[in-house]
């Protein structure tokens, strides 16, 4: 897939100013406003160096959290930490296009590295528009005429068009830094080489991305089944005529996704079982975790797929050559409900078949049980991968693809 967009590799960056997006929004402790993991730092880490060594002035973009957040802060702290890992200093000032941060990128020596302050600071960074809009920003128009090239590493965000992301590639050299190079290769040439059997895993929080990508690998051929959890559970439950009590169907139209059950309902009239849902579920009885059949749900809300359901879905995930999930199988931050996603992933982890981790919180709870390294690949990116596997184009994809014609 790298033939369609340029690489660190389609440049003499010597002696060159090298402006770099990554995507390093990390969780912060609520109380401290101390970063509490590094795992986006070290991931972008490769990029930054090679750059660094093979000549380039490295000047950094990148955000924490968005206005509103408690985790929305400066980069002072990132810097700190990156330099750490790097073993090399890294530079960090607290703007992004002041007199002071142009000076700073213009004192700038080859292999030196400057972070500037969070992006999103940048009120125009929020808005969605088209590369030639966002060419049209201040922080486009005031940082372009610095670099030589733009490298865009934030896989994480490719799905977004937002100025630090799409802006440069229209006036600027760019390239895909090793992140967003090996996520687009990996999870691109997976879709394209299944082995089948081919099984979905798709749970958590966001039913419309889920549904979009049931409905894009059913109708492709991509998927041989189709096994839901969490929310989308809920949602194909309702649809298939389960009553799912009226606090979790109230939940589903608080949450805006009530229109998703009748997409739902399609999608089991056209694609029959090869969707599957949970035969039982778990629910808080007096503190404790209780499993009910499916069939006599009580008015309680649902935290976790039930432990028949467990075993059906582990057997359905042994027998596949290739597995993608997206999205944990319940509240899986609570002890009590934790079982659907741990067994899931354990048996994901323990599988022959292919594995792809879908980013997110999926990610998360892999990396918490110890079982990255068993997976073929955990994707950095939660939004930006489910909009790859629902078959959408990834807006900073476009902008670099673009950018090398």
């Amino acid at each position: 897939m790298s033939g369609n967009f340029n690489t660190i590799d389609d440049f003499d960056l010597e002696d060159k100013t090298v402006l770099v997006r990554i995507d390093v929004n990390s969780p912060v402790d609520p109380g401290t406003g101390i970063i509490l993991d590094d795992t986006r730092l070290k991931l972008h880490a490769n990029t930054i160096r090679e750059l660094a060594k093979k000549g380039a002035r490295v000047v950094i973009l990148a955000h924490q959290s968005r206005p509103g957040k408690n985790d929305f802060t400066t980069l002072s702290q990132h810097a700190d930490a990156l330099s750490d890992i790097l073993n090399m200093r890294v530079k960090y000032v607290d703007s992004l296009f002041s007199t002071s941060a142009k000076q700073a990128i213009k004192d700038l020596k080859d292999h030196e590295i400057l972070l500037l302050e969070n992006v999103r600071f940048f009120s125009e960074e929020s808005l969605s528009r088209s590369p030639e809009e966002q060419a049209n920003t201040m922080l486009v128009k005031e940082l372009s005429p610095l670099i030589d090239y733009f490298v865009n590493d934030a896989f994480a965000a490719a799905h977004r068009s937002q100025a630090s992301l799409v802006g440069f590639t229209v006036n600027t050299p760019s390239a895909a830094g090793r992140v967003m190079e090996k996520e687009l290769t990996v999870i691109q040439d997976a879709l394209d080489n299944v082995q089948h059997p081919c099984v979905f895993l798709l749970g958590g929080m966001k039913p419309d991305d889920s549904i979009d990508v049931m409905e894009n690998v059913l109708s492709n051929g991509t998927a041989d089944s189709i096994l839901t959890t969490g929310i989308v559970a809920n949602i194909v439950l309702w649809a298939a005529g389960v009553d799912i009590g009226q606090v979790n169907r109230d939940f589903i139209a608080s949450r805006g996704y009530e229109d998703m059950v009748d997409k739902s309902k399609d999608l089991l009239e056209r694609f029959g079982d090869k969707i599957k849902y949970p035969i039982d579920i778990a629910i808080d009885g007096d503190g404790e975790r209780v499993d009910i059949d499916s069939g006599e749900i009580p008015n309680e809300s649902i935290f976790d797929i039930g432990v028949k359901t467990i075993d059906f879905y582990a057997n359905e995930i042994r027998n596949a050559k290739t597995i993608f999930a997206n999205g944990p199988a319940g509240v899986f931050e609570d002890p009590k409900f934790a079982m659907g996603t741990e067994d899931l992933v354990n048996a994901i982890a323990n599988s022959n078949g292919f594995s792809l981790i879908g980013g997110g919180h999926i990610a998360a709870a892999t990396a918490g049980l110890g079982c990255e390294d068993l997976m073929s690949h955990v994707s950095s990116g939660g939004g930006a991968c489910i909009s790859m596997l629902a078959g959408k184009k990834l807006a900073a994809v476009e902008a670099l693809k673009k950018s090398k014609d």
